[in-house]
């Protein structure tokens, strides 16, 4: 490992008066770095999708070939959000975060001012190959400043806001584009290099104002501070793990984490499906104009914001802190959105409108979840391999799916073949979450029994 990324050491403890103050103090200045800092990132990861029907028109790139070069985002992210995840289990990530930022964002500067970045698959497919790789330095990131920050009890309300920080920088592409085209003389590459200035921003005042673990502030571990232990907590987990021993001890062997992975896969395929596609289909098939589908792609993005709170909170409160049944109701909702806005027929743009909306709004919430509770399944010093892990099976199993196998499904089959293949993903990850509903009862049961002997 880079002595780059080294975590910082942990220092003596702080008298006991300026714990508090310092630890309340800290707390916000960590949240907003980590939320504006990971929707920085969302400022440069999709922006390929607004200029995909620009490149169709100059360049006569088939839907197909494009859904392979986007495809190459996901391979990338998917990977680098495992393997990089576990480096960031043992890094700093105020110098991990910042670092990815700006070399994403560098690389959407490429497709910006270099013509040869779109000149060709293989270029395109490079470029994103890496900006997906620099990505996966994000969430990890983020994940191991939470669970070293907030504990068992305050992160499902605290990981369903900072969940939506993706949708409130994804959501501002759409905006972003329209102010370059409006600047710079209908350049549609300021898809890329307007969104990029921003990011850069972003990372300066990410890696200014973020820290590390609370022990290298003088501060107690957060268990200890909020007196919140989860049940298996051990004093061990306060000290950095091996490569092998996160992967072996606490990933691979987690059947529960293994289900909401490939649930993950399924939910990655829609939420990719819809939202990449959308510019595209609701061109060709709905009759948008670019303005028109540039505010859904905004709109479906920002619904997400109120549908995720929602969903952390009904996960909360309704269901006790139990992930799986909230999001097998979200995702039925989705399932009924996608067939509206399936069978929607053109004219009707409000009702295209109304279903995107819905979709974005529903969606988030299963992603939010599965990202909480891969977080929850393991050790905190584990939490971003584990969350790489369900990372993994979104990107590479769904998400590529969602670019490469929409994208010639559509070509050969049409639209409603790519609706099929959506609403058969629908299916199975209500399944995989039902099985996962079913394993956390499981656990919970256990644990019961265990207390009530424990007590006897």
């Amino acid at each position: 490992m880079l002595n780059l990324f080294r975590p910082v050491a942990h220092i003596d403890r702080l008298p006991e008066n300026q714990i508090d103050p310092l630890y309340k103090r800290l707390r916000w200045q960590l949240f907003l770095s980590i939320f504006i800092g990971y929707a920085g990132y969302y400022l440069v990861r999709k922006n390929f999708s607004l200029a995909m029907p620009f490149l169709i028109e100059e360049y006569g790139y088939s839907r197909g070939d494009l859904g392979v070069v986007l495809a190459s985002v996901s391979i990338a992210y998917g990977l680098s959000k495992f393997l990089m995840g576990n480096i960031s289990d043992r890094s700093n990530p105020r110098y991990f975060m910042a670092t990815g930022l700006v070399l994403s964002s560098l690389v959407m500067f490429c497709f910006g001012f270099m013509p040869w970045a779109t000149s060709s698959i293989t270029a395109m497919f490079i470029l994103l190959f890496l900006n997906g790789w620099f990505q996966g330095m994000g969430w990890p990131a983020c994940g191991r400043t939470m669970v070293h920050w907030w504990s068992h009890k305050e992160r499902g309300g605290i990981v369903s806001i900072w969940n939506v920080a993706h949708n409130v920088g994804g959501g501002l592409i759409g905006p972003l584009f329209l102010l370059g085209l409006w600047a710079f003389n209908e350049d549609w590459r300021a898809a890329f290099y307007v969104p990029a200035f921003f990011a850069m921003l972003v990372a300066i005042f990410t890696f200014l104002i973020m820290k590390d673990t609370p022990q290298s502030c003088g501060l107690p571990a957060i268990e200890e501070y909020k007196d919140d232990y989860p049940d298996n907590y051990d004093k061990s987990f306060e000290t950095e793990m091996s490569a092998k021993e996160i992967f072996f001890k606490y990933v691979f062997n987690n059947k529960l984490l293994w289900y909401i992975a490939i649930a993950n896969a399924f939910v990655y395929l829609i939420r990719y499906g819809v939202l990449d596609w959308a510019p595209v289909y609701l061109s060709e098939v709905k009759e948008f104009s670019v303005d028109k589908s540039s505010w859904a792609y905004f709109l479906y993005e920002w619904a997400g914001i109120p549908g995720t709170l929602l969903c952390g909170l009904i996960s909360d409160k309704l269901f006790k802190g139990r992930r799986a049944p909230a999001g097998i109701l979200f995702m039925i909702l989705v399932t009924l959105a996608v067939l509206v806005y399936w069978f929607n027929p053109a004219g009707n743009p409000t009702v295209d409108m109304l279903a995107l909306i819905s979709i974005g709004f529903l969606i988030y919430g299963p992603v939010m979840l599965i990202g909480l509770y891969a977080l929850e399944l393991a050790p905190k010093k584990a939490a971003g391999t584990a969350a790489g892990l369900t990372g993994l099976f979104g990107y590479l199993g769904g998400a590529v799916a969602a670019n490469a196998l929409l994208g010639y499904t559509v070509d050969h089959f049409g639209w409603d073949g790519g609706f099929l293949v959506i609403i058969l993903s629908c299916a199975m990850s209500i399944l995989f979450l039902i099985l996962a509903m079913f394993g956390e009862n499981k656990i919970h049961k256990q644990r019961k029994i265990d207390q009530e002997n424990a007590q006897a």
